[in-house]
Parts: C-alpha cells; structure tokens; sequence
C-alpha cells in the first residue's frame, strides 16, 4: 500500500471514529446528562443553570442539548459550521434539532410571551414572525410598524417552517419539528424564572451576554433583598387576590408569595390560600369581609378586559361591601394591581419585562410595602390613589434595536 492511500485510510478511519464518539456522546447525554462543568475540550463559551430547575444545558464538540423538564423533550443544537448541521435532523416525540445560531426565529404572542429576553440578548433583529400584534414591548411594536417583522398564521404549518425556531409559552397545543417550548412560567421563584434567558441564549451562541444578564439581575435582586432583610419595623400582610364569575380566591402561585417574603412582607395565612369566597353565599362574604379586615395590602388580580378603566369603585362592587371601615389597606390607599404597563389592552408587560428583570418587580413591591413616595413603580399602580395606565407604544423605543438592551439596575 502507498503512502497516499495509507494517508486516505487513516483520514477516513479517524473521521469515521469522531462521528462515532459524537454520536456516543450525544446518546449518553440525552439519555444520562453530562453537565456543562465536565467538558474541558469545548473552546465556546457556555452556560450552566444555578438556579432554575426545569431545563438542563449539556455541550459536546459541535452541539449542545437542552433538556426542557416542562415538556420532556431535549433539543439537540447543533452549529452551523459543523458536518452534523447538513446530515443531521430529527423530530421525534422526545428529541428536535435546530441549526445554531438561529438566523431567524418566530414567537406565538397569543400567551403573552416575554420577548424582554430576547432584547436583553440583542437578537431582537433575528425576530421575523409574531402570531399577534399585542406585544408589551415598544422595540417590537416598532419593528413590527416598519415591516420588520410580520404576522403569522400559528395555524399555517408551511408558514411557521421559514423560521429557523418557533418559540411557544403554551405546550398543549400541536407543535412542528421547529416548536421550542419556551417556558419560564413553570419555575417557582423570580430568580428561577429570570435565568431562562440562558435557555434562549444557547441557541443565539450568545451564552456569554446571558450569563453577565443573569448574574447583573441576580446580585442587583440579592442587594435589595439584604436591603429589605435589614428592616426591624413591622411586616406588613399581604393578600394576592383575584375575582372571577362571583368567586374571590387567594393567590397560591409561588414565586407572587416569594416576592412578598424578599421585600418584607407577611402573606395571608396558608389556610386562607386554599379558600374560595362565594360573595352570593353570606357566610362566605361575611368570612371574607373578616380576613380583608386584617391585610395590609391587597394586589388585586382580577382580569379586565379594559384595565384602565379598573379601579377602586369596581373593586368594592366586585368585594360586595358597603361599610369598609376596617379595611386598612383602603384607608391607607394600599389597594394595587399589576397591570400599569400594558399594549392594546390585552398584552401586560407584567407576563413579558417583569419576567426577565425581577429586581425591577422587587423594587417595586418594596415601596408598595413600604412607602417613601420618592420612587416610582414600573409594573405596579395604586388604584386607591386613582393611578391610570401606561399605554406602550412604539415611539417608545428610543434605543438602537441593534444593540442589546441593558438591565434596569435599582440603586439599592
């Protein structure tokens, strides 16, 4: 044998020996989980969760796998520049590919997606397709104004294949072979739920901008956490609270409960959590109209379909109650709803900046807590003080939508 075709077959055997070893690879994380800490080969940057429990990162030579535990299934992401990204598909009930970085991506805005992530990465230029106008985020609307981005039919299967990912909140509906399941509402704590942004960042290469996004949240969370720790007056009691077809219920959603805890705060008694309120029934009311009578704050949840029209007069119908002498949180103004920043009246910017930046959130909830008067709330609004709504628009946007949009720091 020459020389030449000893060199081919050793060229062949050595490629042939790296599929297999990346395949092997590739079977052992989506079957066992090797974590990003014990790659030392991979020379890109990488990302790996501390703090949300829901999805996993692992990284081999030319992909990476994200492990979504909302949905069970693992994405396989593999890079652009790689043999695997030409020969290389799947789609299973358990395993989708997907080529990174994305050169462009979809999102279904019908479940109030939190686009803030992807404008904290600064891949909001790659973003193509929406499924509804009502976006709370003034960068998309004007993006979406010039004809940068389009709408799209969810239901038009051919049309959602363009993109190179399409983004949903909502995993019960069918989904396409470029479906990922962006999910940040399962985690239980705000922290948990921020740190999806390393989720969206694996598939934007872009794990080193996640990682100082994430960390600048965090330790700016951390600050006014100790802040509020260091506080020796009271703790004030906080009821989440929200009405629906004659029935008033106490929130039992973990992370709203957390938030309450990191800026001071005391929630309603356990007990109370699990309790309906029927205002037909006059025990019911009376019972509720009692424990009303203890709280501090109240945040009211109840949907409206017209939210600035909400406001305390439609809170004391919906309560059913004529003398409300007792109620401290009225006579101290303390009555607040979440829905200050919002677009076409439907989309809240509660479910899309309050996701990704919840120092903001905590900020907030601090002066909701305790008062100076010398701040002003982001997501908040105090309807006891009559405060309106902020309608987002797009002559909001006044940063270069080019650029990654920074963190909201809190002087604290």
């Amino acid at each position: 044998m020459n020389s030449s075709s000893s060199s081919s077959s050793c060229t062949c055997c050595f490629r042939t020996r790296t599929r297999v070893q990346s395949l092997v690879f590739l079977f052992v994380v989506l079957c066992h989980g090797v974590d990003a800490s014990s790659i030392n080969s991979v020379k890109v940057s990488i990302s790996k969760v501390e703090d949300a429990v829901n999805f996993h990162i692992y990284y081999g030579q030319a992909f990476k796998v994200i492990k979504n535990a909302i949905d069970g299934e693992s994405y396989l992401l593999i890079q652009n520049n790689s043999r695997m990204a030409a020969r290389t598909k799947y789609c299973t009930s358990r395993i989708k590919s997907f080529v990174v970085p994305l050169s462009n991506y979809s999102i279904d805005a019908d479940y109030n997606f939190p686009v803030s992530f992807f404008e904290l990465l600064g891949v909001l230029q790659s973003l193509k397709g929406i499924t509804s106008g009502s976006v709370a985020s003034q960068c998309v609307l004007k993006l979406y104004e010039a004809g940068k981005i389009g709408i799209i039919n969810k239901s038009e299967t051919q049309e959602l294949a363009q993109y190179g990912a399409h983004f949903i909140t909502n995993t019960d509906q069918p989904q396409s072979c470029n479906f990922a399941s962006f999910v940040p509402y399962g985690e239980d704590t705000p922290l948990q739920r921020a740190e999806w942004i390393k989720f969206l960042g694996v598939f934007a290469n872009a794990e080193t901008r996640a990682n100082q996004v994430y960390n600048a949240v965090r330790e700016n969370y951390q600050c006014l956490l100790n802040l509020a720790k260091s506080r020796t007056s009271f703790k004030p009691t906080v009821a989440w609270m929200q009405y629906d077809n004659g029935i008033w219920s106490f929130t039992t959603e973990k992370y709203k409960l957390k938030y309450v805890e990191d800026a001071g705060g005391e929630n309603v008694d356990a007990s109370i959590n699990k309790i309906t309120y029927n205002i037909s029934n006059p025990e019911d009311l009376d019972e509720l109209h009692a424990i009303l009578c203890t709280v501090d704050v109240v945040i009211d949840e109840t949907f409206s379909s017209d939210p600035a029209v909400y406001n305390t007069s439609t809170f004391l119908q919906n309560i059913n109650v004529e003398d409300h002498s007792c109620f401290a949180f009225l006579s101290n103004q303390c009555l607040w709803r979440y829905d200050k920043r919002i677009q076409n009246s439907t989309a809240l910017d509660w479910y899309n900046g309050a996701v990704s930046q919840p120092q903001l959130v905590l900020a907030d909830f601090i002066e909701v807590l305790f008062p100076t008067g010398n701040s002003t709330t982001t997501y908040f609004r105090n309807i006891a003080k009559d405060e309106g709504v902020v309608q987002i628009t797009s002559e909001m946007c006044d940063r270069d939508v080019s650029l990654a949009m920074e963190p909201a720091i809190t002087v604290c």
